[in-house]
């Protein structure tokens, strides 16, 4: 793809290219040969690979193998086989106090589990051999609770999980006569909840499942609603869907091809955004398609060459726009977090499709169906509409520029300190509370209460200490030394209890100590005592003389695990953040020619990523009493809203870019402005409504990322595009370009006179 400086204006794809390209997508023939294209890749495609959706691996590792939970945990399952297995906690619960019937139950389900295991099943305790009155002792001190602990093998898929549960569920029903899972757990009926590692991963699969489908539908509707909304017209509602539709049929089965060989993993996240990302970007470009084509309708009377002309004029920007969001999210690729590193693929090349379909099928359809793609309100010549209106004995109806974008226009070119100093106060307030947000990275706050195995985590949380649900567990090198960490461990105040100390049975050397905290074992609180716990043992094995200290403590368990995710996602954050900032910066460079533009432009994006993150704390912690956000968060919106936001400065840059060469500076920026408000402002909105869909899904981190990405859409979309970086580009005038020259009509008027 050949760039070259043109004297009319914004930098753009060679004109022999366009010119070409712009023919092909609007000849007789030529345009259906396009179409076909599209319609026999996606029916190949869906027939010959598998689909995304059935491929995707929910249980796939966040962490790299050489983080020191992972490294912990792999000694764990070596060295101390005894502990090892996916533990499933069954939580049986009756308010009024569980019963001798209610003990024998569980001594059944105990018998009935040996007897007959469940697959990949790989030990459960024999509780049914226990005598009744030792049984009683493990009832919780209230007498209301009791916990079955069954472990499954390693790496057992979640599907199988799952139905191991229902399994589990079916046998308890058909034995007592009710469905436990059903009882709420303030009943004094019995009820059965299953929490732990295998209760989180089950709940966590079944909230996404079926999610790709819902968030399709909604999308879909809500971007059909608004179209027919903001246009009126129902073909030109259903173009831009055709055009995404195509994309998404496309990308999943190739995604899937390569999930299939093993060269990406995908997850049911991913795609769920990947469904909002594709269906809000992939209209705004259509949208920018359009309206350019709108415009030249009035100026052309061969719908073909209006095309050409619209092509010409919007190639360019769509381009510059699609490659920047592909850039920033592959990215991605270089984050050692598993879930950053599962989703820059789909991203990039759900919007690579994207934005080869706004260049290629949707030209190509809009050819086909002309002025009638706008009815009833079709877009004619002055010419046309003389005569039409001749025709009919009327007068002649003119075309009314947008009132808004011309108020605009001229606020941003008359008062542009007051614009900039409105907004900087603004934003800058904002971005002040993005410095109190408090991040979480405790996966159980993201389910709904009312899920199976939060449910029984509270209820372990109020009878039993709150770490039963995951303890930690400490492995030591010895060296052959006499060393017991267990009083050190029990002097810690974030300890409730530790249990005897076990001794490897192939290495005398190593010792493990299972630690029980007083407090969740995912909170922030939990998860900073990993340090100190790990400081804890090498100091006692320092005191015993031993060397290397550093390389002979392990800690293992998911507060481990949750510690090092922390770390990994900081790490990831500091790394990919800056190269984001440096590839845009350089894309915007290359398409403006102007280092002043280019700073600016990503100046005004950052500081609206931050006021987004600062106003979404301020409505989800004071209005929906969200006490901390998921930890990924930051960099996830952080990629969509500094890339999404430079979408919209592209769009009406490169407008005032074309307009500066034949006309002064300021009277560009109000064309450009009026130009653009009415197709940025309808994007924004379609974009931001497509992510606000990711809040009515039951998951609270979607909820979170869904409405902090929709308000800095809307913030880029109604402050800083229209409001903030025209006025910067007002009061800067040459400077803007610079350092570009700029020859604009009135000074050829001056030197001319």
């Amino acid at each position: 793809m050949r760039i070259k400086n043109l004297k009319s204006g914004v930098p753009s794809l060679d004109e022999s290219i366009i010119g070409r390209l712009g023919r092909m997508m609007t000849g007789k023939t030529s345009r259906w040969a396009v179409i076909a294209a599209w319609i026999i890749a996606a029916i190949a495609l869906t027939f010959t690979l598998p689909a995304v959706n059935d491929r995707t691996a929910n249980n796939a590792s966040d962490l790299p193998e050489d983080s020191p939970s992972v490294v912990a945990d792999e000694l764990i399952k070596e060295e101390f086989p005894n502990s090892s297995g996916i533990p499933a906690l069954l939580t049986w619960h009756r308010e009024g106090g569980l019963t001798e019937a209610d003990l024998a139950e569980i001594q059944y389900l105990s018998k009935e589990l040996t007897d007959n295991p469940l697959t990949q099943q790989s030990f459960l305790p024999p509780l049914h051999e226990i005598p009744l009155p030792a049984l009683k002792g493990s009832v919780s001190e209230d007498g209301t609770t009791f916990v079955q602990p069954l472990f499954f093998k390693e790496n057992t898929e979640t599907e199988i999980l799952e139905k191991n549960l229902e399994s589990i569920n079916e046998a308890v029903t058909e034995r007592i006569g009710t469905d436990p899972f059903n009882v709420p757990t303030d009943s004094d009926e019995l009820s059965l909840r299953v929490t732990g590692p295998v209760g989180i991963s089950v709940d966590a699969t079944g909230l996404f499942s079926g999610a790709d489908f819902k968030l399709l539908l909604a999308t879909v509707i809500l971007v059909l609603v608004v179209l027919l909304l903001i246009y009126r017209s129902p073909l030109l509602a259903i173009i831009p869907l055709i055009g995404v539709g195509f994309a998404y049929i496309v990308t999943s089965p190739i995604l899937g091809f390569m999930a299939d060989h093993g060269w990406i993993t995908v997850d049911s996240q991913a795609i769920s955004i990947m469904t909002v990302l594709l269906f809000g970007a992939g209209t705004d470009y259509c949208l920018f398609l359009i309206s350019h084509y709108r415009s030249e309708l009035r100026n052309h009377e061969s719908k073909r060459e209006a095309m050409i002309a619209a092509f010409k004029d919007s190639s360019g920007a769509i381009a510059m726009s699609g490659l920047t969001i592909v850039i920033s999210l592959l990215t991605l690729l270089v984050a050692k977090y598993g879930a950053y590193h599962r989703f820059a693929v789909p991203f990039s090349l759900s919007i690579l499709i994207m934005m080869l379909a706004a260049l290629t099928l949707v030209p190509a359809l809009l050819s086909v169906f002309g002025r009638a793609s706008f009815f009833p309100i079709v877009p004619r010549t002055t010419e046309m509409e003389e005569a039409r209106s001749k025709k009919k004995g009327k007068a002649v109806k003119k075309h009314k520029e947008g009132r808004i974008g011309n108020w605009i226009g001229h606020i941003v070119t008359t008062k542009p300190w007051t614009v900039i100093l409105t907004c900087l106060i603004i934003f800058s307030v904002l971005a002040g509370y993005s410095s109190q947000i408090k991040y979480s990275y405790d996966i159980l706050s993201s389910f709904p209460e009312d899920m199976n195995s939060r449910e029984g985590y509270s209820v372990i949380s109020d009878s039993y200490s709150p770490g039963e649900l995951a303890p930690a567990t400490v492995v030591v090198d010895t060296d052959g030394e006499e060393i017991d960490l267990a009083p050190a461990l029990k002097g810690m105040d974030i300890v409730e209890t530790v249990a005897d100390q076990v001794t490897s049975k192939s290495n005398k050397d190593l010792q493990s100590y299972e630690v029980t905290f007083n407090i969740n074992p995912y909170d922030i609180e939990a998860i900073d005592s990993i340090p100190e716990i790990r400081t804890m043992a090498e100091k006692e094995l320092k005191a015993a003389n031993i060397s290397s200290v550093d390389e002979k403590v392990w800690v293992g368990g998911q507060t481990a695990t949750q510690f090092d995710k922390r770390d990994t996602v900081k790490s990831d954050e500091f790394m990919i953040i800056p190269i984001i900032i440096v590839l845009i910066s350089l894309l915007l460079l290359a398409y403006l020619r102007s280092v002043t533009a280019m700073v600016y432009l990503m100046g005004t994006v950052i500081l609206s990523f931050f006021a987004a993150m600062g106003l979404g704390w301020i409505i989800l912690h004071y209005f929906m009493s969200v006490d901390a956000i998921e930890g990924t968060i930051p960099l996830y919106s952080f990629v969509f809203l500094v890339a999404l936001g430079e979408d919209y400065n592209i769009f009406m840059v490169s407008s005032i870019w074309r307009k500066k060469e034949t006309m002064p500076i300021k009277q560009a920026i109000r064309k450009g402005v009026a130009e653009t408000s009415g197709v940025i402002t309808s994007a924004g909105i379609i974009l931001a409504a497509t992510f606000s869909v990711l809040a009515t899904l039951p998951i609270q981190v979607l909820v979170q990322f869904g409405l902090i990405t929709a308000l800095g859409v809307l913030m880029d979309t109604f402050i800083v595009r229209p409001f903030l970086v025209p006025a910067i580009t007002s009061l800067l005038g040459r400077r803007a370009f610079w350092p570009g020259k700029v020859t604009n009509q009135e000074e050829k008027e001056q030197a001319n006179y």
